[in-house]
C-alpha cells in the first residue's frame, strides 16, 4: 500500500514539475503606455489613475503587475485566462479605440460595477488587498467616470 501512495506521489510531483514548462506569454508592456490608452484621451485625475493601477489594471490593461507566484502553474494558466478575459471587456490601454458609443457603455458599466461591488472581483482582492476600494475611492471613480461620460 505505501508504495502505492509513493507511486501516486512522484506522479503527481512529476506532473507538476513538467506543467511549470508551460508558460503562456505575459501581458507585459508595464511602464509603457499607448498613445490611445485612456490617459492619453482623456484627463485622468491623479487620485483616480492611482485607483485604477492599482485596482483595475493588472486586469484591464496592458499592463499588469506579476507577482512571483505567477510563474507557477497552474497559477499561471488561471491568471493569463482572467486577464484576457478583463482585457476582452475593458482594456484602457486601448481606449482611444473604442468608439464614443463604446465609451460610455464602458463607463457605465463601471459605475454600475463599482456600485454593485462586483469589481475589483473578490478573487483579485483577496490577495491584492491593496486593491480594495474604500468607499471614497468609490465615489472617486465613479464621479470621474460620470463627468468623463457626460463629456463624450
Amino acid at each position: 500500500m505505501k508504495s502505492h501512495i509513493k507511486k501516486i506521489a512522484f506522479t503527481g510531483i512529476l506532473i507538476f514539475l513538467l506543467l511549470q514548462f508551460y508558460q503562456p506569454a505575459r501581458n507585459s508592456d508595464y511602464g509603457q503606455v499607448s498613445s490611445i490608452s485612456i490617459g492619453k484621451v482623456h484627463h485622468i485625475p491623479k487620485k483616480v489613475e492611482v485607483i485604477l493601477q492599482t485596482s483595475c489594471y493588472d486586469c484591464h490593461s496592458n499592463n499588469t503587475r506579476y507577482p512571483w507566484y505567477s510563474n507557477l502553474q497552474p497559477i499561471r494558466s488561471f491568471m493569463e485566462n482572467h486577464i484576457k478575459k478583463g482585457k476582452n471587456n475593458l482594456n484602457f490601454s486601448r481606449w482611444g479605440a473604442y468608439s464614443k458609443r463604446k465609451q460610455g457603455t464602458k463607463l457605465n458599466r463601471i459605475i454600475s460595477q463599482i456600485k454593485s461591488d462586483e469589481m475589483p472581483l473578490s478573487s483579485y482582492t483577496l490577495i491584492h488587498r491593496d486593491a480594495v476600494l474604500s468607499a471614497a475611492q468609490k465615489k472617486e471613480i465613479i464621479d470621474w467616470a460620470e463627468k468623463l461620460n457626460d463629456s463624450i
